[in-house]
């Protein structure tokens, strides 16, 4: 059982529960809301730099999908840090930015990286097997996975809601098209339950059979399908977090991997709130132009008819720009 959870609007902070009896995720294990509850009943002094919003959802799980979550398991720095490096590294450069902000943006807008590298997060992550590895082509982060070899896996499968049983879009090789429906979208949840549990089920056999000694664990999962559960630590640095939410919690996106980045997403605007106000300004709400699409714009807005024959872009990349500027 996973309790329902809202996001409004996107990115706000998430709704979460403190306890056991308050509704945590039921695909957590007792010990691990015995150490949750633990954690976050004894909090610890530091001089540490601290970061309000993110305390709040230090320890916290936040429900993903039909079995899987996302906790915040450790961070550090905030919106300070970014400032503090900045003005350590770049010197006069930035003397003429007044404010934290201010300087904040101007970092943003120019590119620059390794003041937001001052800042990292850990997540304890559960989700499934064909989402991590969409989550594990981002490279520039370090990973520690749940291990089938010393461990049994859950049995856990993701089923999609019946919303997202889509069909191939037919213009979009990598995206969905119309939503499945009546007997086809019963079919495909009947195939995917049972497919899971009947790989699950051989699985289990192989392990242990009637107190003979079994397969290998690490041989046995080969069974398992892409849509069972794993779990890992991510630790990685905000200049990379940014990345990694630019294209997955982008409209395009595939919807399994996107709602765990939204869900990171909020927990990282309540942590740095100034760096997340120009990351959605410059990243999640600008536009890069080419230096083709700029000289048109330029003759368009010099009163000039510009088609794309004449345009020297391809049609690809008339179409985006057309879809921005119309």
């Amino acid at each position: 059982m996973v309790v329902p959870w809202r996001r409004s609007p996107r990115y706000s902070r998430l709704n979460h529960t403190d306890s056991p009896a308050k509704g945590l995720p039921m695909s957590l294990t007792p010990e691990q809301l015995l150490e949750i509850e633990a954690a976050r009943s004894t909090p610890r002094p530091t001089l540490r730099a601290v970061s309000e919003g993110m305390e709040a959802h230090l320890y916290r799980a936040h429900p993903v999908l039909d079995h899987g979550f996302i906790r915040v398991v450790d961070y550090m720095g905030d919106d300070n840090a970014i400032v503090q490096a900045a003005r350590v590294s770049y010197g006069a450069g930035t003397k003429h930015v007044s404010n934290d902000e201010g300087l904040i943006r101007y970092l943003m807008r120019h590119w620059h990286s390794t003041p937001f590298e001052m800042c990292e997060v850990k997540l304890h992550v559960k989700l499934p097997v064909f989402v991590a590895r969409q989550w594990i082509r981002h490279r520039t982060a370090n990973v520690n996975e749940y291990s089938a070899r010393y461990s049994i896996l859950d049995r856990e499968f993701y089923i999609p809601a019946p919303e997202q049983l889509a069909a191939q879009s037919t213009v979009n090789n990598q995206g969905r098209g119309e939503v499945l429906t009546g007997a086809e979208a019963a079919r495909v949840l009947e195939m995917l339950k049972s497919d899971a549990n009947r790989s699950y089920d051989h699985y289990e056999a192989m392990l242990s059979q009637d107190g003979q000694q079994g397969l290998a664990g690490e041989l046995a999962c080969m069974t398992l399908p892409a849509n069972i559960y794993t779990q890992w630590y991510w630790k990685v640095d905000l200049h990379n977090l940014f990345h990694f939410l630019r294209l997955r919690a982008d409209a395009h996106a595939q919807y399994e991997i996107r709602v765990y980045a939204d869900a990171i997403a909020a927990c990282v605007k309540d942590w740095v709130p100034l760096a997340f106000a120009a990351f959605e300004d410059y990243r999640m709400g600008g536009v890069t132009l080419s230096g083709k699409a700029i000289a048109v714009l330029k003759r368009r807005l010099a009163g000039e008819v510009v088609a794309q024959e004449d345009s020297g872009m391809s049609k690809g990349e008339w179409r985006e720009v057309l879809e921005v500027w119309g």
